[in-house]
């Protein structure tokens, strides 16, 4: 008898150390995804009606961004884009949706010359969302604008915000150096 109590104290004790080690692993999984993705953590738990399935998704995105061949952009092209997104600022001038429109091409290939798959843009914020979280929200506004201003429903003032919002996640993308894919856990 004294035996059977044993075993099941032992059981007890071992399935009880097993649970506090599933929690603690979950807890630093969920404190390690929350400070990669900041924001983009919190929108994506609103989405979905589990944390679980939500973190399956954000662990998804980085496996799928450990896979694409990122890369730095080479100085002389960082220095043509630069002039280029100086050009299109002096044309919002005269044209504002000609240059959001035009805005949103440039901010595209830098993504595209970087390696970024480029040709849906539900699969672009997730591939972004990675690596740049903290500028998502400035990506998803200004595509937004960039539709209304597609059928010519944007203010000025709208389309200014655009240029704002485009010029934070390409500044990033253009910054972006061989040392942050390393801080990224990438070579």
């Amino acid at each position: 008898m004294t035996t059977l109590v044993w075993v099941i104290v032992v059981v007890v004790a071992l399935a009880a150390v097993a649970a506090v080690g599933y929690v603690v692993v979950q807890q630093q999984r969920r404190g390690r995804l929350r400070a990669r993705f900041g924001p983009e953590y919190e929108r994506v738990m609103a989405e979905y009606d589990s944390k679980r399935d939500a973190e399956l998704d954000l662990m998804a995105r980085e496996q799928r961004h450990a896979e694409l061949d990122i890369r730095p952009l080479p100085e002389d092209a960082r220095d043509a884009y630069a002039r280029r997104w100086a050009e299109v600022q002096e044309r919002f001038v005269d044209a504002p949706g000609f240059a959001v429109t035009e805005a949103d091409q440039l901010v595209t290939a830098v993504m595209a010359e970087r390696g970024y798959p480029t040709e849906n843009f539900e699969q672009r914020l997730a591939d972004l969302s990675v690596a740049h979280a903290t500028t998502l929200d400035h990506y998803r506004a200004a595509h937004r604008i960039s539709g209304r201003a597609a059928r010519q429903e944007a203010s000025t003032e709208e389309l200014r915000q655009a240029m704002v919002h485009y010029r934070a996640l390409f500044e990033e993308l253009l910054q972006e150096t061989t040392r942050g894919r390393e801080r990224h856990g990438q070579r």
